[in-house]
């Protein structure tokens, strides 16, 4: 009879899981191998063997944190309208967020996970990499005509990404103004933004003709 495997992928995930929810309401300090592994009832020895010590398990969370968004972005598929899709993407991106507040806070807010240790610092770049489909759609949308072909379509997709994440970060953080909520304006603040960058560099679309 087959042994029975312990420390399968269903582990390593309840782990990972919870070890972002206690970085995310106590920061990497709070984080013992030790309580993580009495919390989801297993040994420290199954925390050793998946993940080698805190680094690795950090390491490791960043890029579970990034998988999932990655994902969770490319479920958007491409149509014939670009420019939609570029909203589309901002759309799931606040649903993610808010969704899942702790591991978004480690792809974007917690610089002692995306970097533990010295030696890895580009790791923050993975998380930039999560935003190519935002940019694929801009490219689209230049090519059916309905971004401005004179612009980076990287700097496109940087405004909009900054613009979901600032509005995303209100929610999060609870800084949402009384009486105000940003999912009332989201969308609208994307399209209009969208709507910005259909005409020609520098001009703003329904101003150009202004002395």
């Amino acid at each position: 009879m087959a042994r029975l495997k312990t420390h399968d992928e269903a582990l390593r995930l309840r782990l990972l899981h919870r070890a972002a929810a206690t970085v995310f309401d106590r920061g990497t300090a709070a984080l013992s191998l030790r309580h993580l592994a009495a919390d989801a009832k297993t040994s420290t020895t199954a925390v050793y063997s998946l993940f080698g010590n805190k680094a690795g398990l950090l390491s490791s969370l960043y890029e579970e944190a990034a998988r999932l968004f990655a994902a969770r972005l490319a479920a958007i598929r491409p149509t014939d309208d670009p420019a939609g899709d570029v909203i589309r993407l901002g759309l799931v991106y606040r649903e993610y967020a808010v969704a899942n507040p702790h591991l978004y806070a480690i792809l974007f807010s917690d610089r002692s996970v995306q970097c533990p240790s010295e030696s890895e610092p580009e790791r923050p770049r993975e998380a930039v990499e999560t935003y190519r489909p935002l940019v694929d759609a801009v490219r689209r949308g230049q090519q059916a005509g309905q971004f401005s072909p004179e612009s980076d379509p990287e700097v496109i997709a940087l405004s909009v990404w900054g613009t979901a994440h600032g509005l995303v970060s209100l929610v999060l953080s609870g800084n949402e103004p009384p009486g105000l909520a940003v999912a009332d304006c989201y969308e609208r603040a994307l399209g209009v933004l969208v709507a910005g960058w259909r005409v020609s560099e520098g001009k703003v679309q329904g101003f150009a003709d202004m002395p």
